[in-house]
């Protein structure tokens, strides 16, 4: 903002130099210029950072078009430089292409600065511009190339075609060769080679590149480039041991590129004061922010006369020569923290080590880096000058004190000092905040400020000065001007002490190659290799006791060429590892191994002329058979085979006879090789062999195996061929010798016998073990093998299918002396097959187990058993009733121990003893119960018992819900209401009556618990009896009966069936047109509408359901119309209207009388469809009488016709009414 005396406008400061001024409206531009000493300071800049820090992807090598035929393969390369890394992406005609979603056809690879995209089987849909696209935080670049794909044409076709568009076809051939080279720190080295392009083209110039270590090399103040027209020149100014490496030469050409690679070293130069280290190497800046870098650099190869105790890290302001060291205290972690810079400056670093007798020389500083935020760095957009002048507000989040960070964490920890790192808060503004770091010692409350003086601007800090092996929390702040947030989570508890170890010693050196001056050595890696930086070699003269580098800048991988060996020395060798943390004890001295690798040499032989010896294989086979490859036709050929183990090679072997190369014309297989016997039985044994190494016409489809006793004839072993390389051949004699060897086929024929094997002893010999499936108590299943004869240097060698593991994912191999234990991580159908098991050193002990489909499957269930193991009940959870309504839950448990213990849970809460529950589980007899005095609506739901002993788990459930619950409860309140009532005078037998044969009925019933005070009263019409009334007087009471003597009736029948039925006693069936029934004391029947065919004699049978059944005999006559009306039959006696009318969003409640007995069974019904009881509809049946049913907040949907439907063993009737609803609004339109 910028003020003027009458207010507020703003002033923009464009990238390109402009300025505009914005107040009220009006606005000016102008373009200023830098001051003079502006621009010297920024020509000043350029100059001492000829290497910007970043930049952005640039295409130093791009991809060409090309034009193939269809159904080959196309390969597009290119080359991105580009700090930060830049990701790459390819297009197809701007598409882009997923090559992990079709790797079938696709197939893109990035190693180093170096991408390819790999179109597989192309076709004329292939046919594209093909993009690929880098990006970084610089900008993005694209680089294109065309391919197109020709499909063949007949040869008639061809004759028709215009000529290929083809150039010249360019063969590249690189001659004078440079060679291994030495230098020294500080010196200058050149190398060139001599290139020759066939043909000549006047003016072509050939693509030429440059690599160390595979990584693409630019022209540099270190490194100079040339380029003669036939010699390329490669000028290496001022050696450092960073410059030690591979170097390649590349030639690349329209037609294809040749290169040549070769080794470079460079050593120290000598040092100022004896006994003092060498300079460290390779000084690197990480993570640079606005007040925060890290440095790492690498341990120097030769650590002077004592140990390194730490380094020194110095920094130096870019523009100035004033150097300033970073760190008090000697550092042995080869990374740290450098705070303290200023934002928006550059900075370069260097190392320098210490030991007892002094420091080393510095190491070659680092590249520059620029003190910003990493956000900072891309280049934002450009604000474009429109002409328009716009206001804007105040930004309304200026003064808001800033949130907490988020995702503290602390990234390193060393002895030394502990790295934190965070994300900005949210809620900041814009005007940026700024961080306060707090610690707190575990085990206190206090947390006290670590840069209490200023805050820190970046999201990284390293605080220094913490006690060694003590614990700390750290918390963070953001602050503004506004004021200090809250902290943010705490990163818990941090000891401060280094988290990365030292790395173990690598494997023993073996010296596997050696000409003149040079030995091909390797070893056995460091097991802590994640960490691992790279590796040192040594080298002494026997008997000088004198170790000299052969490498100052550590290598990976586990295999060097020592150069510059005098010939005729007797050299030996060691290796240390290096990581961050320093380095590891030198390699251990070899010990006896029995364990052989083989290496085969060739030569190629021309008459009496014969080669030097030229290895095959670099890394050493253990099989007795190897296949060499990329041969001459028609040259000869001797081999030699040289053995190798842990305590070096051996001499070679008797060269072979001279072999021709040439084609195996041969229609049928050659002969198999290698075969060997395992797993010698007194009945069996196992064959392996390997294929023929000439297949002939065609592959190989199976072998046979033929075997012979020592003095019988050859006998085939199958019938039928096999298509694996090994059989167990079965039913041998004990004792009995036999040679074996193997038939292979293709579908030519068999071919000729391999070289007999044998003779083989069938017997089994004392000790020998098989291998035992296992099972353990955690559910872990393994194979074991046991061996009683190992010796020195004997392994357990594990195979599947008689083919070695390689793949660990799915077994874990543990071995502790002679016990061998092969363990499935996830057993599952891919784990199915033949496990073996070889000792080596032995004399031939060995086994094998068979997994089936079958074995698994019970395998698995075992397991499952063992890991889960169940606890088994003899009785699962049940309910009963007892006095006073309690309600008792239990179980029976059939086996546990003392420990067992149960979880009382309810709806999956668990429940405790208390008012409301009891709960006892004896283990004496294994009963579990939990008791509720009663039942309430919450109750509802699932109980369960969870039982734990160790680890074994039991579950048993009852589940009371729905009409079950309703049933239960009503049951217990009952029973609890029962206990209650009996605690004062109750009736023990209720009301009822009796008929005496001289037709005197008597009400009586039974009270208990009668007391001297207890009144008693009888009720007629709902009236009470007072003692003056005549009816007193027939009130009597005996031993607790009450009785009640009404006096004389008329003998009635009980009407239990009516039947009527017409002459020829046939039944009359009951219809719409005839009905019978009873009417009070008159029994009827109707007939409505009568005809001459209902003309006759009636009778109607009256049963009584005890005395039998009486027959009164009718006319012909018709009788009146009535209702047909039973004494029990279930029937709707009232309470319901015809009609009912009701307004929209009301209520409507309905209730009905019903009647019968026993007991009808109720049920509503619209438009004669059943309602269900929910929200809408509540249905109700209360004391066996009353039928409600409520229909909340009714719409015209409820309109309709209903009936109220009652049922018993008598009969059914309904209770139809109708529902109709009107809306208040239409009807004010209808009268209207």
């Amino acid at each position: 903002q910028w003020h003027w005396s009458d207010g507020i406008g703003k002033l923009w400061i464009w990238a390109n130099g402009t300025v505009s001024l914005f107040h009220y409206g009006e606005s000016e531009s102008m373009t200023l210029s830098p001051p003079l000493q502006m621009q010297e300071k920024q020509e000043f800049h350029k100059k001492m950072n000829p290497d910007s820090l970043t930049h952005p992807p640039e295409f130093t090598v791009k991809p060409r078009g090309q034009t193939v035929w269809e159904g080959k393969n196309v390969t597009l390369h290119c080359t991105v430089a580009g700090w930060p890394k830049p990701r790459v992406a390819w297009y197809k005609n701007n598409v882009l292409i997923d090559a992990k979603a079709h790797p079938e056809k696709y197939t893109a690879e990035s190693s180093y600065n170096m991408h390819s995209l790999e179109i597989k089987k192309c076709n004329f849909s292939d046919t594209a511009e093909y993009r690929i696209s880098a990006l970084n935080v610089k900008g993005e670049s694209s680089a294109f190339a065309s391919v197109i794909i020709k499909r063949k044409f007949p040869r008639r076709m061809l004759l028709s075609l215009p000529p290929p568009e083809y150039g010249v076809t360019f063969r590249t051939s690189i001659i004078d060769k440079f060679g291994v080279a030495f230098g020294r720190e500080g010196e200058t080295m050149s190398l060139g080679c001599t290139v020759v392009i066939y043909p000549t083209v006047k003016r072509y110039q050939p693509e030429v590149l440059w690599y160390r270590n595979d990584v693409l090399l630019a022209p540099s103040k270190w490194v100079h480039m040339h380029w003669s027209g036939d010699r390329a020149t490669l000028t290496l100014v001022h050696l450092n041991k960073e410059d030690e490496g591979l170097y390649t030469l590349r030639i690349n050409t329209k037609s294809g590129f040749d290169t040549h690679s070769a080794y470079v070293f460079v050593r120290d130069t000598d040092v100022e004061v004896e006994g003092v280290p060498v300079a460290p190497l390779d000084v690197r800046c990480h993570d640079a922010n606005k007040d925060y870098v890290v440095v790492t650099w690498k341990q120097p190869a030769v650590e002077g006369s004592s140990p390194i105790l730490g380094y020194f890290i110095d920094r130096c302001e870019v523009g100035t020569q004033q150097w300033i060291q970073c760190n008090d205290t000697p550092v042995k972690y080869a990374r740290f923290p450098v705070t303290g810079i200023i934002e928006g400056r550059s900075y370069i670093f260097r190392v320098s080590a210490l030991n007892k007798c002094g420091v080393s020389r510095p190491s070659r500083i680092s590249d520059p880096v620029v003190a910003m935020d990493p956000s900072d760095r891309a280049p934002g957009p450009s604000a474009p000058w429109t002409g328009v002048i716009r206001f804007t507000e105040e930004d309304p989040t200026v003064g808001v004190i800033p949130g907490s960070p988020t995702d503290l964490e602390v990234t390193e920890a060393t002895k030394s000092y502990v790295v934190l790192s965070w994300k900005p808060p949210l809620q900041r503004g814009h005007e940026g905040v700024m961080y306060y770091i707090e610690k707190c010692l575990v085990g206190t409350d206090t947390w006290q400020r670590v840069n209490t003086g200023m805050p820190v601007k970046s999201p990284r800090f390293a605080l220094f000065d913490l006690a060694e092996g003590k614990s700390y929390n750290f918390r963070v702040r953001s602050c503004n001007s506004a004021g200090v947030g809250e902290p943010s989570e705490e990163t818990g508890a941090t000891t401060v002490g280094d988290r990365l170890d030292l790395p173990s010693a690598p494997g023993p050196v073996v010296a596997i190659r050696n000409t003149a001056s040079s030995v091909v050595v390797t070893w056995g890696a460091s097991k802590e290799d994640k960490s691992l930086v790279r590796y040192y070699i040594e080298v002494s003269v026997v008997g000088s006791n004198v170790w000299v580098p052969c490498n100052n800048k550590p290598v990976k991988g586990t295999r060097f060429v020592c150069h510059g060996l005098n010939t005729d020395d007797n050299c030996v060798f060691r290796v240390k590892a290096v990581n961050a943390a320093g380095y590891s004890t030198h390699s251990s001295d070899p010990s006896w191994n029995w364990d052989l690798g083989y290496y085969l040499d060739y030569r190629t032989v021309k008459g009496n002329v014969k080669s030097k010896w030229h290895e095959v294989n670099l890394k050493a086979v253990t099989t007795t058979t190897y296949k060499v490859e990329n041969l001459k036709e028609n040259l000869f050929y001797q081999f030699q085979v040289r053995a190798v183990n842990q305590t070096g090679i051996s001499e070679g072997s008797v060269p072979s006879t001279p072999f021709e190369c040439k084609e195996w014309t041969v229609a049928v297989p050659g002969p198999s090789h290698g075969l060997r016997v395992l797993e010698v039985r007194k009945d069996s044994m196992v064959l392996l062999w390997e294929p023929p190494t000439f297949n002939g016409r065609s592959s190989v489809t199976g072998y046979y195996v033929d075997v012979k006793e020592e003095k019988g004839k050859w006998r085939g072993v199958q019938e039928r061929s096999t298509k694996e390389t090994y059989m167990k051949i079965s039913g041998l004699k004990e004792g009995t010798s036999y040679q074996l060897c193997v038939f292979a086929k293709n579908v030519v024929g068999v071919g000729g016998p391999s070289k007999s094997l044998g003779p083989v002893v069938a017997e089994t010999r004392p000790g020998t073990n098989e291998i035992v499936v296992d099972v353990d108590d955690d559910g872990v299943i393994s194979m074991i093998f046991e061996c009683s004869e190992m010796s020195e240097g004997s392994q357990f060698v594990w195979s599947k299918n008689y083919k070695a593991l390689t793949d660990t994912s799915r077994l874990n191999i543990e071995t502790v002396g002679g016990k061998s234990r092969a363990i499935f991580k996830d057993p599952s159908l891919e784990d199915l097959g033949t496990y073996s098991c070889v000792v080596t050193n032995t004399d031939g002990v060995s086994s094998s187990y068979t997994l089936t489909e079958e074995g698994l499957k019970r395998l698995l269930e075992l397991s499952n058993e063992h890991q889960f193991p169940i606890i088994p009940f003899k009785s699962d959870m049940a309910i009963e009733l007892q006095e006073k309504g309690r309600v008792r839950f239990w179980a029976e448990v059939g086996k546990f121990t003392a420990n067992c213990q149960v979880e009382y849970v309810f709806n999956d809460n668990i429940v405790t003893q208390g008012k409301k529950y009891t709960m006892n589980f004896d283990k004496n007899t294994g009963i579990i119960e939990m008791f509720m005095d009663s039942l309430e609506v919450t109750d509802e739901g699932t109980f369960t018992f969870n039982l734990v002993d160790g680890k074994a788990t039991g579950r048993t459930s009852l589940v009371l819900i729905g009409q079950e619950f309703a049933e239960l409860q009503k049951k217990s309140e009952f029973e609890r209401a029962e206990w209650v009532r009996k605690q004062g005078p109750h009736f023990v037998e209720y009301l009822s009556f009796e008929v005496t044969p001289e037709c005197d009925v008597y009400l009586k019933c039974k009270v208990g618990n009668i007391k001297a005070d207890t009144e008693i009263a009888w009720f007629k019409d709902k009236i009470e009896i007072e003692e003056g009334d005549e009816d007193a007087q027939k009130i009597g009471i005996a031993e607790g009966v009450l009785s009640f003597n009404i006096g004389k009736v008329r003998q009635l029948w009980e009407v239990t069936e009516l039947v009527c039925v017409r002459s020829r006693e046939s039944k009359i069936s009951h219809s719409d047109r005839v009905q019978c029934g009873v009417t009070g004391e008159q029994l009827w029947l109707k007939i409505k509408e009568p005809t001459d065919k209902d003309k006759g004699k009636y009778a109607i049978d009256i049963f009584d359901g005890s005395a039998g059944v009486k027959r009164e005999k009718l006319s012909y006559y018709i009788l009146s119309d009535c209702f047909l009306l039973l004494v029990d039959r279930a029937r709707v006696v009232g309470g319901l209207p015809d009609v009912v009318t009701i307004q929209e969003g009301k209520s409507l409640n309905l209730t009905g009388n019903v009647w019968g007995d026993p007991v009808p069974e109720v049920s509503w019904t619209k438009n004669d469809k059943v309602l269900q009881p929910d929200e809408h509809y509540t249905l109700k049946f209360e004391h066996g009488k009353f039928a409600s049913m409520t229909i909340a907040a009714v719409t015209s949907v409820d309109s309709g016709k209903y009936a109220l439907v009652v049922k018993n063993k008598y009969g059914t009737e309904a209770g139809e009414f109708t529902v109709s609803v009107y809306i208040p609004e239409d009807e004010a339109e209808k009268k209207d």
